[in-house]
């Protein structure tokens, strides 16, 4: 597993965790703006670990597909990125 995998699969966690701690404060009916800030530390985890997996992603999968002599392959690398990208910032 490379570096990349490791440090989201790291996020991953700490966010399943934050989750399953929201949960039961929602359960106990704990303060709201507690649960909330609980809730976006989850999004920032989230949003770290798409970081990472979208430069892990930039540096093998895309990279190799650029050095490719495939213009197809090029222009699907692309629109994937940018179908990816629109998807992060609704």
């Amino acid at each position: 597993m490379d570096h990349y995998s490791q440090k989201t699969i790291i996020n991953f966690k700490k966010a399943r965790t934050h989750m399953e701690k929201i949960i039961r404060m929602v359960e106990d009916g704990e303060y709201c703006v507690d649960i909330m800030q609980q809730n976006l530390a989850v999004i920032g985890l989230l949003k770290s670990a798409h970081q990472m997996l979208m430069e892990g992603h930039l540096n093998t999968c895309f990279k190799n597909a650029m050095t490719s002599n495939k213009p197809d392959r090029h222009q699907k690398m692309i629109e994937e990125i940018l179908r990816v990208t629109k998807l992060l910032n609704k």
